[in-house]
C-alpha cells in the first residue's frame, strides 16, 4: 500500500489538524498509537474472512436470482423482478438513513423522477434504453443536488420535513403537468427495451425458446441491479463511506477535526438520489407504465419500512426487508380483505422483536453458530 506521507514527522496534535489522516490510517490498517490489536485473530491463517464470505453469499444470491425463470412460473419471475428493483431503491435510501444518519421522508421523489424520465424518453422520444436509463440516474442526481443543497442545512425533524415537502412538490408536478407527464392518468404502455437480436438467439436455445420479452427484461434488471448494488457496496466500504459513518456517529466531532460535514452529507444525498432514479427507471418499464403515485409520500414510507425492517446500516438489510415485505404483502392480501391491519400488526411485531432488523438478527445468529463451531 506504500508508506504514509511524512509519517515520521507526525506529532501528537497532527491527528486533529489533518482531517484526512483518520481515513488514511483506516485505509492502511494502521493505528495512530502504534500498538497492536487488542483481540486475537478471528480464525486460523488462510480462513475465509467475513468480507469474502459476504462476497460469496452475494454471488450465490445473484446466481439464484438468474435461475428464477428456470422455475417455469412467470409469477415467480414477476415477483422476483419486483423484489430486486425495490432492493435497489431501499439500499439507496440506506445510504442516507443507515450510513449517514439522515432520515428522508421524500426519497420517492427521485424514484418518481427516474421513472418519468425513462418513460418520457422511451415512449415519447423513442430514445433507446441504453441512453434513457442512465438519464434517469443523472436527472435524479440533479434533483437531489438542488433539494439537498437546502436540506443538509437543517437537522433532524426539520431535515425530514423539508425532504417530504420537496417530494410533494415533485408529486404535484407529475400530477398536474398533463402535456409532459400525462397528469392523473400517468403514462401507460412504456415499451420494453429492444431485445430483438437476443430473442432471435434465444429462439435457437431449447431452454430459452418459450421466453417472452418480460423474461429477458428480468435478466437485464438482475444484471443492472447487481452492478448498482456492487457500486453502492464499494461506496460504503471506501474511506468516503467510513467518513459518512463517522458523521452519523458524531457529526460535531467530525466537524471539529476539519471535516466539511455538509459537503459529505450533500454528496451522500446526491448518490442516494442517483441510485433511486435508476431504480425508478427500471420500475417504470417493469410496471409497463409511470404514474404520479411513484413520487407520492406513501412510496417513501414503504421504502423506509423496508430499510427499517431489514436493518439500517447493514448493506444487505434493505434487500432482505424488500423481500420480506413484498412476500408478506402477497400472502396476506390473498387471505383477508383486512390486509392493511394484519400487515401493520406483523410489521410492528417484527420491528419490536428485532430492533437491529432482520439482517442484524441473522448476523447475531450466524455469529453464535460460528463461535460454537470454533469452540468445538
Amino acid at each position: 500500500m506504500g508508506n504514509l506521507p511524512r509519517r515520521r514527522r507526525l506529532r501528537s496534535g497532527a491527528l486533529v489538524r489533518d482531517p484526512l489522516l483518520p481515513a488514511l490510517l483506516d485505509l492502511r490498517g494502521l493505528r495512530p498509537h502504534g500498538g497492536g490489536a487488542h483481540h486475537p485473530p478471528l480464525g486460523p491463517p488462510g480462513a475465509a474472512s467475513p468480507v469474502s464470505v459476504r462476497g460469496l453469499a452475494g454471488l450465490a444470491v445473484f446466481v439464484a436470482a438468474l435461475l428464477v425463470p428456470a422455475l417455469g412460473s412467470r409469477f415467480y419471475t414477476f415477483l422476483a423482478n419486483d423484489v430486486i428493483i425495490w432492493a435497489l431503491f431501499a439500499t439507496s435510501l440506506n445510504l442516507l438513513v443507515g450510513y449517514t444518519g439522515l432520515v428522508s421522508f421524500g426519497h420517492a421523489a427521485y424514484f418518481g423522477v427516474g421513472a418519468y424520465v425513462t418513460g418520457i424518453l422511451m415512449k415519447k422520444l423513442a430514445v433507446p434504453f441504453v441512453l434513457a436509463w442512465p438519464a434517469a440516474g443523472v436527472v435524479g442526481a440533479a434533483c437531489a443536488l438542488v433539494f439537498g443543497f437546502f436540506c443538509v442545512r437543517l437537522t433532524r425533524i426539520y431535515f425530514a420535513m423539508l425532504t417530504l415537502a420537496f417530494a410533494q412538490i415533485v408529486w404535484a408536478i407529475c400530477f398536474k403537468w398533463n402535456e409532459l407527464t400525462g397528469g392523473e392518468q400517468g403514462m401507460p404502455e412504456i415499451p420494453y427495451p429492444d431485445f430483438g437480436w437476443i430473442e432471435r438467439i434465444g429462439a435457437s436455445v431449447p431452454l430459452l425458446g418459450g421466453w417472452r420479452t418480460a423474461e429477458y427484461f428480468y435478466f437485464l434488471c438482475t444484471v443492472l441491479v447487481a452492478a448498482s448494488l456492487w457500486a453502492l457496496h464499494r461506496i460504503v466500504t471506501s474511506p468516503f463511506g467510513r467518513m459518512l459513518t463517522t458523521i452519523r456517529e458524531n457529526a460535531e466531532r467530525a466537524e471539529f477535526i476539519g471535516v466539511n460535514v455538509q459537503r459529505y452529507e450533500l454528496a451522500a444525498f446526491v448518490l442516494a438520489g442517483t441510485f433511486a432514479g435508476l431504480a425508478g427507471g427500471l420500475f417504470g418499464i417493469f410496471n409497463r407504465g409511470v404514474f404520479p403515485d411513484f413520487a407520492y409520500w406513501t412510496k417513501s414510507s414503504e421504502v423506509l419500512i423496508m430499510t427499517l425492517l431489514g436493518g439500517m446500516g447493514t448493506f444487505f438489510g434493505p434487500s432482505i426487508g424488500a423481500l420480506v415485505l413484498i412476500l408478506l404483502n402477497q400472502q396476506i392480501v390473498s387471505y383477508t380483505e383486512y390486509w392493511p391491519l394484519v400487515l401493520g400488526t406483523v410489521l410492528v411485531v417484527l420491528l419490536f422483536g428485532f430492533p437491529g432488523g432482520l439482517a442484524g438478527a441473522v448476523g447475531a445468529l450466524s455469529g453464535r453458530l460460528l463461535r460454537r463451531v470454533r469452540s468445538a
